[in-house]
């Protein structure tokens, strides 16, 4: 068929062209850049990653433009679903759509054919126009013209490879989503390979098409034959993004910097490199990464986003919001930054900060369920309980399509709405007089905490809100009586003493002020104990007992952050409790690393070689000489990989188990906690910790737990009548025992950690002692114990409760208690409700920084 025959038709394509599809085609799956919080950190950035890659960007371009991209100084294959490196160039109006007649295409195929910008230009001039015309179809848009033009020209000549190209392209084009183009687009590939194998750029086509439909390692294959065949900075780019997806990070980490080094300066490379780091624990080398991609592109918004990320992630609040500000700066709009900011926000305690950001992002983008679902949660949490729900509801009515898997917020609403209306419905009823623990459901209980879908047989909801009850109300510091200032100022500063100074703590300022009053509550509540008064607690007067004790700091950490579920594992129904509840923590998983527990590697790794040697030594005593020799070798989780291959029942794994030795009962042992090593090679590993909480390990952890508790308050009472020395540091002992134990348990749900640790601050105070030390930062010395940073941790590795003591005491620096603290207010009588205790939260304590703090 000769060009001129095309005429006729030229009108009826006209008026389907659309200049933004042809800007859509050369910018689909444009990579861009997205971060993550709570650790739920990967999911978001790879959220993002997929929707930006999936979905067109809009803009316009002329077939001009578009022609010139298909140059071998772009380094680029034609027609690409990736982004160029190279600017497009020519004029940048958009025409309109009649602007598209049948002279202006024969123009710009003529054009094409004769500087031969098209794939596999033939030595004959007329199929060039021919081929030039399809190729020009496809830029604007006409993808069905284009692949009846090309099945035209194949019926004639069936192995005509540019032909053949084309219409692989244009099926692609037309829509991944139809799984009939997809394989066509493939079939049409496959063919050209078969008939040109020395092509990179086919081989990277279709890696563009298998990437989308999931069919990552086929894509990999494909682009590692491109880059055998014509290495480039972009194929490199391409397939390290493919690895990075696939949470390859250190061999996308290779990629990105092979990418780099042909060509330097591609901000985009070097953002990504920097999230290798970030996803392996190292923070310092990504914030060096995202620095250096600014310094190639100062406006570059999603490196800001990252850096913001990886502050807020080493727990630096100011150099996170400098970085989130400047990316908003530079567009106000931008939904992510805002969201980020907001969630770093909440979890810095300032949630009135936060729920401005959820706001503004919810108007810029109304189905956004992160934002929808941090809004209802930042006014619940402030006691701003119909809006909260308002926003809970909207989420509930987002259900997923069928196939599709529901998103975390999802999930977690309905648990947030009920626990929402139970909060309510007691906003005025004395704290002493219900227990939650035993008023919500055993089920619903064991669900919330397990995460599980919202599917819970014959579950009656919550009453609705009563109009009756009022939301809470700002409280302003002014208002507050002086004494009640004094205490709210005291608690902020034994609060900030809890804080660890780790990678991945950020200040929450919310929960120091909420466990800074469980301190002085704990303190007054001993007193009173040792004294011989009774305490009013879930209804009843009586002798406080040690769980009494607890769930002092239990309601305060409960009421500070109302997303996370603050549950008593012995009070889930006993089914659950008979199966066991686990406390489960990843320390690596495959390439990613919790960098919160970074430090705590090489004391275990040295636990589980004296464990293997001792089993070897048991099992394999002819071979315990290799296996001491390798040990010697180990240095890091992944070093033990070989040592797994000496014995067929660890050749896939092995597991093991801690154990706590008894002060009730000498020479018994208690099961602590279980480490877990599984894989078969680097880049492919589970190190995991878990406690497991059943009915029976329970029992036998109480009943020393009681024991304790008993001679504690014997002791202490002996103590309120006597200054002895020997009798102040007995009753320490048994408060760093005490919790010893709690840890080991680890009897909540969430937040044991920072609870034990406000009743260690709360009864040492009691006992005229007081920490004037913070919790240390810094790697601990394994030689001598003498500094840590994570108290539960310290406590789950130490050989003994007195061992945990020692090292405790060593940074505590316990010094007397002032006098001061004698004359604070009743922290139960001053914050006796719920709304009272939201009140308090919720104001801001500015103001302490110029008061007159206690002596410490």
């Amino acid at each position: 068929m000769r060009p001129g025959k095309m005429a006729p038709a030229a009108g009826s394509w006209a008026v389907r062209v659309s200049w933004a599809l042809l800007a859509a085609a050369l910018t689909l799956a444009r990579v861009a850049l997205a971060l993550t919080e709570q650790y739920q950190a990967l999911s978001l950035l790879k959220q993002e990653l997929h929707r930006q890659r999936q979905g067109p960007a809009g803009g316009c371009a002329s077939a001009g433009e578009w022609a010139e991209q298909y140059s071998a100084e772009c380094d680029s294959s034609f027609l690409h679903f990736h982004e160029s490196d190279c600017d497009i160039r020519g004029s940048s109006s958009c025409e309109t759509v009649l602007s598209l007649n049948t002279e202006k295409i024969l123009s710009q195929a003529k054009s094409l054919a004769e500087q031969k910008r098209f794939p596999f230009a033939t030595d004959n001039d007329n199929t060039n126009e021919e081929l030039a015309i399809a190729y020009v179809l496809i830029g604007n848009g006409l993808y069905d013209e284009a692949i009846r033009h090309f099945s035209t020209m194949l019926q004639e000549e069936p192995e005509l490879v540019s032909a053949i190209y084309g219409r692989g392209i244009a099926y692609g084009k037309k829509g991944l989503h139809d799984m009939k183009n997809a394989e066509l687009a493939l079939f049409e590939l496959s063919r050209v390979i078969s008939l040109e194998p020395d092509h990179p750029e086919v081989f990277e086509q279709r890696a563009e098409i298998l990437s989308p439909l999931g069919r990552i390692s086929e894509a990999l294959s494909d682009l590692t034959r491109a880059i055998q065949l014509q290495p480039s900075a972009r194929l490199y780019r391409h397939r390290g993004t493919l690895y990075f997806i696939s949470e390859d990070y250190a061999t996308a980490h290779e990629d990105f910097q092979h990418s780099l080094e042909l060509n330097k300066n591609q901000p985009i490379a070097m953002l990504y490199k920097g999230l290798t780091f970030f996803h392996r624990g190292l923070l310092k080398e990504a914030i060096e990464s995202f620095k250096e991609a600014l310094k190639q592109k100062a406006d570059f918004i999603d490196a800001y986003k990252s850096l913001g990320q990886a502050y807020r992630e080493l727990g630096n609040f100011d150099a996170a919001t400098e970085s989130f500000q400047k990316a908003l700066l530079l567009n106000q709009n931008h939904v992510q930054t805002l969201q980020l900011k907001g969630m770093m926000l909440y979890h810095h305690g300032s949630l009135d900060e936060a729920l401005k950001n959820f706001k503004r992002c919810l108007q810029l983008e109304p189905y956004n369920e992160v934002c929808q679902y941090m809004k209802g949660l930042s006014h619940v949490a402030m006691g701003q309980f119909y809006e909260g729900i308002k926003a809970q509801t909207k989420v509930m009515l987002n259900d997923p399509l069928p196939g599709q898997k529901a998103s975390p917020e999802y999930l977690k609403v309905k648990y947030l709405r009920e626990y929402s209306r139970y909060l309510h419905a007691h906003l005025d009823t004395p704290l002493t007089e219900y227990n939650i623990d035993i008023d919500l459901p055993g089920n619903f209980k064991d669900h919330w905490a397990k995460n599980l879908p919202f599917l819970i047989e014959n579950y009656e909801e919550q009453p609705g809100l009563q109009p009756h009850i009022k939301d809470v109300l700002f409280q302003n510091f002014e208002s507050y009586k002086p004494d009640v200032q004094e205490l709210i100022c005291v608690a902020d500063h034994l609060g900030s003493m809890m804080q660890y100074e780790t990678p991945g703590f950020l200040p929450n300022k919310r929960i120091h002020r909420a466990m800074g009053l469980a301190t002085l509550e704990v303190m007054q509540a001993v007193q009173r104990t040792w004294a011989n008064s009774k305490v009013r607690m879930n209804g009843k007067t009586r002798l406080m007992q040690w769980r009494d004790m607890f769930d002092i700091a239990v309601k305060w950490r409960r009421i500070a952050d109302p997303d996370q579920p603050v549950l008593w594992l012995d009070q889930m129904p006993a089914r659950s409790l008979s199966r066991g509840f686990n406390n489960h923590i990843n320390l690596i998983r495959g390439q990613v690393i919790n960098m919160r527990y970074l430090e705590y590697f090489e004391k275990i790794l040295r636990f589980i070689k004296d464990r293997i040697l001792v089993y070897h030594g048991a099992n394999n005593p002819k071979g315990l000489l290799e296996v001491r020799e390798a040990l010697e070798k180990v240095h890091k989780v992944e070093d033990l990989l070989p040592i797994m291959k000496f014995n067929s029942k660890t050749r896939d794994g092995f597991t093991v188990n801690t154990k706590v030795p008894s002060l009730k009962d000498q020479g018994k042992e208690y099961d602590g906690f279980t480490i877990t090593i599984t894989g078969d090679k680097v880049g492919n590993i589970l190190f995991s910790v878990e406690t497991q909480t059943t009915e029976e390990r329970t029992q036998l952890y109480h009943a020393e737990i009681d024991a304790l508790y008993k001679d504690l308050t014997a002791k202490g009472k002996v103590l309120v009548l006597s200054a002895e020395l020997g009798e102040a540091d007995a009753v320490c002992n048994l408060i760093l025992s005490l919790v010893y134990y709690f840890y080991n348990l680890m009897p909540l749900s969430r937040g044991s950690s920072v609870i034990a640790y406000s009743v260690i601050m709360g009864a040492l105070m009691a006992s005229g002692k007081e920490i004037s030390g913070k919790i240390p930062k810094g790697k601990a010395n394994l030689s001598c114990f003498v500094a840590f940073q994570l108290v539960d941790f310290e406590a789950m590795t130490a050989p003994g409760s007195e061992a945990f003591s020692k090292i405790a005491r060593s940074w505590m620096n316990l010094k007397s208690i002032s006098p001061s603290y004698k004359t604070l207010s009743s922290v139960s009588e001053t914050f006796p409700t719920l709304r009272t205790m939201i009140e308090v939260l919720n104001t801001d304590s500015s103001h302490c920084l110029r008061k007159t703090m206690i002596v410490v």
